[in-house]
């Protein structure tokens, strides 16, 4: 499982929080790992550092599965983190869905 962050131009992208984000992301898909052969992870600020406002942090996240379409789900926070969290566990919820329903078949 390739992981690949992408940062908007209002969000300093370091070591530090690629190393943060892509453990939180092996830890939280770990079991889907054998399916997933790629997942870009896009952070932005919606209102960058010239406005303050709740809700203004945005995770996307895409999953690409081998031989099926990608996925991808979105979160807004008040803290990165917390989009980052929130965006996770949405994409963990809907591999389970629909990699529930392939093994069901």
């Amino acid at each position: 499982m390739h992981i690949q962050i992408n940062t908007d131009s209002n969000i300093e992208g370091n070591d530090a929080l690629t190393q943060q984000i892509e453990a939180l992301a092996r830890d939280t898909l770990d079991r889907f790992s054998e399916q997933i052969t790629r997942i870009e992870i896009h952070l932005s600020d919606e209102n960058s550092d010239k406005k303050s406002g709740t809700g203004d942090n945005r995770c996307l996240l895409e999953a690409r599965l081998a031989g099926l379409q990608p996925i991808s789900v979105s979160d807004q926070a008040a803290t990165l983190e917390q989009a980052v969290d929130g965006a996770l566990k949405k994409l963990k919820r809907s591999l389970d869905s629909t990699l529930g329903r392939l093994n069901n078949r």
